[in-house]
């Protein structure tokens, strides 16, 4: 750990990180948070507070990973197909982007790099259009200010799958931070090996958007009576949000000024995360009483969050589970009154997501699937129905707002989920409904559902390494009951085998390996405990069912105060 620090101390050239590194010396406990343990590369990356050491997000730990992956590409010649290159708002995210590319042009691979901040499923169209061999960007999603990633996909558009990240992870262990070189910017595009990209690529990202669209017609005839409001949340949202909705119909769009504005700091939210009702505080107080419908994308423009109002005149914000169970039911629905429903048609769902959409797909006789939380496993489904056109992918979604209906991406889009929630909203508005209303009627219809997550911050210089060890605690003495409701049956995803405890039989999870343990009660609920793989925190998932509004929030209630660790 001090040799490490000893080193950067001496490699670093004056400026804000060797500052920060003198300021600490002495620090014992400072200089662990940077040295003790470098960033683990996992499918999705590096993710961490930016600042100077192998723990943190710097222009160094980046170089040093761009480099591995150039060094794997090169070792399978496919250096002249390219690497797409995009960043969101965040502090430092342009800065991160250009040493990419000036990495992956030092070691002879051709990059594609944006000309400004892109959304996310921007960047994992690009790949596919372009015909890249991968993808890079610098994005945090929706962490808080300090923090900073960098996500790197393969050719498929989907984040890196496991044999490739495990390469370029190994690679970028092995090699010395401050032996990565890096070519000129300017030179690298003067010589063909930086090219810079911008409009004709959203241009080609927006008609693919538009497809989405599964009833034109509604935004076009009902467009002129949505009152809807937008916020980026100072993310990458702020141009193509509206340049969609305006395209497909949309005019009475109000965007929040304030937020409109990408800034890194996020000042007008504690964390820009459209998941929590307070990113909409500004757009409530300042919404004209007309307006029944919000959107707010994340800062790289993958997820959503949506407020409704509800029977009292009160913004009311929707749930990841309850966004989905309505657009899953929307699309069915408007795909069969156009006689567009493929016979085939196939919706998608994490393990972790909500019971609603299973009901919902079920009754319309539409299969649906379960797979492991990370949109890269909606993707690689796309990926194989794509080649072997067994199933239609109509919709994918996770409990953590990320939604997608299409495989011009292989990622979560919220440019396009903004869309379609808006243009379901236009279709219930043309049968004297709102979103509010529509989603009171699927509970009527199917029963009410409930789901909670429950986020236990690990701390300390191995944060990993905790989670870690509470998994394994977990796993060597499994409950056998959770708030004194009997375990029927315990999916372990790591070992890949599902448990019945009544009986002792043994079958399979049929699914990759992941750390998770998934919990299925003696009353229908289930539990589930898994690492987050982007931040310190174990999560608790909590899914419960019940016959009334009141019944199904007393057992949320109840099992919300199970505790792991």
């Amino acid at each position: 750990m001090y040799k490490e620090y000893e080193h950067w101390l001496e490699c670093l050239p004056s400026g804000a990180l060797k500052d920060e590194l003198i300021a600490i010396k002495g620090n014992e406990d400072e200089i662990a948070k940077r040295f003790a343990v470098p960033m683990r590369f996992g499918t999705a990356g590096l993710r961490a507070v930016m600042g100077a050491g192998v723990s943190r997000m710097n222009e160094y730990t980046v170089a040093c990973a761009t480099y591995a992956l150039a060094y794997i590409i090169n070792e399978r010649k496919l250096q002249a197909r390219g690497v797409v290159i995009a960043c969101d708002s965040r502090n430092n995210s342009k800065e991160f982007a250009l040493v990419s590319a000036c990495v992956l042009a030092e070691y002879g691979v051709k990059s594609y790099i944006f000309d400004d901040i892109r959304p996310t499923p921007e960047l994992s169209f690009a790949i596919l259009h372009l015909g890249a061999i991968a993808g890079i960007n610098v994005t945090a999603s929706h962490n808080p200010k300090e923090y900073n990633g960098y996500k790197v996909y393969w050719e498929d558009g989907a984040q890196l799958p496991p044999a490739e990240a495990d390469a370029v992870a190994a690679k970028a262990d092995s090699t010395d931070i401050f032996e990565v070189n890096r070519y000129d910017f300017d030179k690298g595009v003067a010589d063909g090996l930086i090219n810079i990209i911008g409009k004709q690529v959203d241009e080609a990202y927006i008609d693919a958007v538009l497809d989405c669209r599964v009833n034109p017609d509604a935004l076009t005839k009902y467009g002129n009576d949505l009152h809807m409001v937008y916020t980026p949340i100072h993310g990458t949202g702020y141009k193509l949000v509206p340049e969609v909705l305006k395209r497909s119909g949309l005019t009475e769009l109000v965007t929040i000024k304030e937020q409109m504005i990408p800034d890194g700091d996020f000042p007008t939210v504690a964390s820009p995360n459209p998941e929590y009702t307070a990113c909409f505080d500004i757009a409530i107080k300042q919404a004209d009483p007309r307006c029944s419908l919000m959107i707010g994308t994340d800062p790289d423009g993958d997820r959503i969050g949506v407020c409704v109002r509800d029977d009292n005149g009160e913004f009311f914000a929707l749930s990841g589970n309850q966004i989905g169970a309505l657009l899953v039911d929307y699309i069915i629905t408007a795909k069969k009154e156009r006689g567009t429903l493929a016979a085939n048609s196939c919706a998608i769902r994490s393990i972790v997501s909500g019971g609603l959409f299973d009901a919902v797909c079920d009754a319309h006789g539409v299969k649906r699937i379960a797979v492991l939380t990370g949109f890269k496993y909606i993707g690689e489904k796309i990926k194989e129905w794509t080649a072997n056109q067994e199933q239609e992918f109509i919709f994918g979604y996770e409990e953590s707002h990320g939604y997608l209906t299409k495989g011009y991406a292989r990622d979560k889009d919220g440019i396009a989920a903004a869309m379609l929630v808006a243009e379901m909203a236009c279709y219930y508005h043309g049968k004297g409904k709102t979103v509010y209303t529509a989603m009171r009627e699927l509970y009527a219809q199917y029963g009410w559902f409930a789901e909670a997550t429950v986020e236990n911050k690990i701390s300390g210089t191995d944060p990993m390494a905790v989670m870690d060890k509470l998994m394994s605690d977990m796993r060597s003495k499994l409950p056998k009951d959770i708030c004194g409701v009997k375990v029927a049956k315990v999916s372990d995803y790591k070992t890949g085998v599902v448990t019945d405890l009544a009986s002792g039989q043994t079958s399979k999870t049929d699914l990759p390996k992941a750390d998770v343990l998934y919990f299925t009660l003696a009353d229908g609920s289930t539990v589930v405990v898994r690492p987050s793989g982007t931040e310190p925190k174990v999560k608790l998932y909590i899914l419960v069912k019940a016959e009334s509004e009141q019944a199904v929030e007393d057992k949320l209630t109840f099992f919300s105060k199970y505790t792991i660790g």
